[in-house]
C-alpha cells in the first residue's frame, strides 16, 4: 500500500505562486509514475503534470512554462511549483501514484484546495 498526503494549497492572488507537496509513505519503492491532477465542481479530474521514475515530465498545455513538477526520491516527496497563477487554475489538486507489482495499482491523496483570486 501507498499513502499520499498533499499540502501547500491555499488562497493566492492572480500572478502569485504556490508550491504543492505530496508526501508518499508505505511501499514506495515500486512507484513508477507520479502526477498531479486537478478537479473543479462538475468537471472531470484532469491531468496537470506527471513525472516518471526516470525523471521524464509532461504537462497540460495550459500550465507549460508556469508549473514545474519534481520529485525528491530520498524524501519520497512530489512537488508542484506553480507560478503566474490564474483564476482558472482554481481547483482541488490531487496527488497520484502508480505502483507496479503484478498489476499497476493507483493511489490518490485526499486533495488540497488552490484558489486564485482575480
Amino acid at each position: 500500500q501507498v499513502q499520499l498526503v498533499e499540502s501547500g494549497g491555499g488562497l493566492v492572488q492572480a500572478g502569485g505562486s504556490l508550491r504543492l507537496s505530496c508526501a508518499a509513505s508505505g511501499s514506495t519503492s515500486q512507484i513508477i509514475y507520479m502526477a498531479w491532477f486537478r478537479q473543479t465542481p462538475g468537471k472531470q479530474r484532469e491531468l496537470v503534470a506527471s513525472i516518471t521514475s526516470n525523471g521524464s515530465t509532461a504537462y497540460k498545455d495550459s500550465v507549460k512554462g508556469r508549473f514545474t513538477i519534481s520529485r525528491d526520491n530520498a524524501e519520497n516527496t512530489l512537488y508542484l511549483q506553480m507560478n503566474s497563477l490564474r483564476p482558472e487554475d482554481t481547483a482541488v489538486y490531487y496527488c497520484n501514484a502508480k505502483r507496479v507489482l503484478i498489476t499497476v495499482d493507483d493511489y490518490w491523496g485526499q486533495g488540497t484546495q488552490v484558489t486564485v483570486s482575480s
